[in-house]
């Protein structure tokens, strides 16, 4: 017949203690172990779990079924490194003879105690094997039954029913805390690497934000984004920084005798400052890598259909909506998975730590997917840029800008990839290893935890205090890319302003300035070959609201709803009376806003008071001539007067017709 015994490697570690089930008594042995067969911890549990089977053993009704009962909730102690399981015809004939008595007393027969899982013998328990203390397992059949018992929860580590948790596949367990791979001195190192490479994320994306706060209208789209993604990692480094300070008060359970026996992982909401952090560091983290995203998006709209700030700003609400909102779908759905998970590491809280799963779905896919679409949409919109530069003749000024533009592009997007990348890399490195370390973990605690060690460990392997150290690295290296898109000579200039109490005059940015200034690369080859090129310029309001909205116009006509700004040499009075009759008679009137910067804002020249609607036309026009006297090269911007215009430039209908 097929042997009873099931090996368990090492089970001779474990140590056997007495009998003290009474239903056990006076057995032909004397001494168990624990955890028992049915995955019970101490011979307490094992006796509480026996009371609905007293009935049924007082009333005798079979004689097998006290011997089937204890040879589960209380084994025979061997020394032969195996654990030795009824037979299968036992349970059968104990069974089939009580099942009648059971249905009087409303007894279902356990699942766990179900004949089929029992080997197929008929040899009584103990057998007389059993009860040898030196017999040497090499004289043992060869028809062994050999299985592993996988992960028990040991006694320390289990928690209360009521929270939910789960370790290993195991349901009310927890990881030991802080941390079941790391030894204390390797903890502080991480701990304090954290918290100074948290505080320089910190300071950075915070000056980011900063310099913004000082000139609102600096960053406009396609740059804006890159402000939010800054407040973003503010708060990721924020939560990490505060991680650093609290330790493991927030990731850990401390020792209570009512939930936890000794120091656990913090799992699910019912710690709020766990469940706080969590909510914030995972949800700015991904509208982080949104925003980046969307900064691509921008960046395209800019570069290959050519749209304008205003165009782009007009999408803003739904820019928003999704940076903000899938963030916030995915964590009200891990709230409502109750997957949160404390890091004993880094004193946070996140998901995917312990749960393989989580870290799958809810970090990797969405982390990969935002790079793909990222780096594609980036791609193109080099490509366009650079096309633009190699196929369109522009001014050497011009041509120098865009290719300074091009390079800080595509270094701010390879100062944000390679970190991503690297954290991406990391997770999957867990993801795949994560079983193994469990396993080798397994191997090493199964004696201290006394649970079954693992069968036939082939390859043992422990995760590297390095890769850690890389993972959180360049999870918060990844937002100190920010100050690389304000740090120059402009930023320097603002804070020296603000810090004197002087504010800087409106000015359009330079990246910006260079994309709105180049000709459309069809309009630039079906041009005559003398017809000359206008620009726009630098002086240009770029708050209107073009329904085209061209970053690569010949030139732009601004809506007549916009104010002048100072850059024209004519007042707010002549203008609003130049409106009137635009109105009035759109025949008559003509607006050319395509002025250089030869106006009286770069002048050394100011008006005392504006311009009256009745000044004299010459009086006007005198201003003009001493205006153009300072650069003879441009010519000299057109005046408003009462509707009219005086100028020697070309005259550009409002109606739509092109310069």
């Amino acid at each position: 017949p097929v042997s009873q015994w099931v090996y368990i490697e090492s089970h001779n570690e474990f140590s056997c203690e007495p009998i003290r089930l009474r239903m056990c008594q006076d057995l032909p042995y004397n001494t168990t172990f624990m955890p028992n067969l049915l995955n019970h911890y101490d011979q307490q549990t094992a006796a509480l779990a026996m009371e609905p089977f007293h009935p049924l053993v007082n009333l005798v009704c079979s004689a097998d079924l006290r011997m089937f009962l204890c040879a589960l909730y209380a084994p025979v102690c061997t020394t032969y490194g195996r654990v030795s399981m009824p037979c299968r015809s036992l349970c059968l004939r104990a069974k089939d003879e009580c099942h009648k008595l059971m249905e009087i007393f409303g007894l279902v027969w356990p699942d766990d105690m179900e004949c089929s899982k029992f080997p197929d013998c008929d040899e009584p328990y103990p057998r007389p094997e059993d009860l040898l203390t030196g017999s040497d397992t090499t004289d043992q059949p060869s028809m062994t039954v050999q299985r592993d018992y996988g992960f028990w929860c040991p006694r320390e580590l289990k928690v209360d029913p009521d929270l939910g948790y789960s370790f290993m596949g195991r349901t009310d367990c927890s990881a030991p805390c802080p941390s079941m791979f790391f030894n204390q001195q390797e903890l502080t190192f991480t701990r304090y690497f954290i918290g100074v490479v948290s505080i320089v994320c910190l300071s950075a994306t915070l000056f980011t934000f900063l310099t913004f706060l000082i000139d609102v209208t600096r960053f406009r789209y396609p740059e804006r984004p890159i402000i939010f993604y800054a407040v973003c990692y503010v708060m990721v480094s924020l939560v990490f920084f505060l991680g650093f300070l609290l330790e493991d008060r927030v990731a850990c359970n401390t020792v209570s005798p009512a939930h936890f026996r000794a120091p656990t992982i913090t799992q699910g909401s019912h710690n709020k400052v766990c469940t706080l952090f969590f909510m914030v560091l995972y949800f700015f983290t991904m509208a982080g890598s949104l925003w980046w995203v969307i900064l691509t998006i921008t960046w395209f709209l800019a570069a290959v259909p050519k749209w304008g700030s205003e165009a782009i700003e007009k999408k803003a609400l739904l820019f928003h909506a999704v940076a903000w909102g899938l963030p916030g779908t995915l964590t009200v759905t891990l709230l409502a998975l109750n997957k949160i998970e404390g890091d004993g590491i880094s004193g946070v809280c996140f998901i995917g730590i312990y749960d393989i799963d989580a870290l799958r779905w809810f970090v990797l896919a969405p982390l990969c997917f935002n790079v793909a679409v990222g780096v594609s949409l980036l791609l193109v919109g080099i490509v366009a840029l650079n096309q633009v530069r190699m196929e369109i003749p522009l001014e050497k000024e011009n041509q120098t800008k865009l290719v300074k533009f091009m390079i800080r592009m595509g270094v701010f997007s390879v100062l944000y990839l390679a970190p991503l990348l690297t954290v991406i890399g990391c997770y999957i490195y867990e993801h795949a290893y994560r079983s193994m370390w469990e396993t080798t973990w397994m191997e090493e605690n199964c004696r201290r935890y006394h649970i079954p060690c693992p069968y036939k460990v082939e390859q043992i392997s422990r995760p590297s205090m390095v890769v850690f150290l890389i993972k959180y690295l360049m999870m918060l290296v990844v937002g100190i890319p920010s100050v690389f898109w304000v740090g120059s000579k402009k930023t320097c200039f603002e804070w020296a302003s603000f810090l004197h109490g002087r504010r800087r005059k409106d000015g359009v940015n330079e990246s910006r300035q260079v994309l709105q200034e180049q000709p459309d690369l069809a309009q630039s080859l079906l041009r005559e070959p003398n017809t000359p090129v206008i620009r726009k310029s630098r002086g240009t309001s770029t708050q209107g609201t073009s329904t085209h909205a061209s970053s690569t116009h010949l030139a732009v006509l601004d809506d007549f709803d916009e104010p002048i700004r100072t850059s024209s040499v004519h007042s707010k009075t002549s203008y609003h009376g130049s409106l009137r009759r635009s109105r009035d008679d759109r025949s008559d009137s003509v607006v050319y806003r395509g002025t250089e910067k030869n106006s009286f804002h770069g002048s050394g020249q100011r008006l005392d008071r504006p311009l009256s609607t009745h000044s004299s036309p010459h009086q006007t026009e005198g201003l003009s001539k001493h205006s153009s006297q300072r650069d003879k090269t441009e010519s000299p911007p057109a005046l408003i007067i009462h509707g009219t215009t005086e100028s020697g430039s070309q005259v550009v209908d409002n109606e739509g017709t092109s310069a």
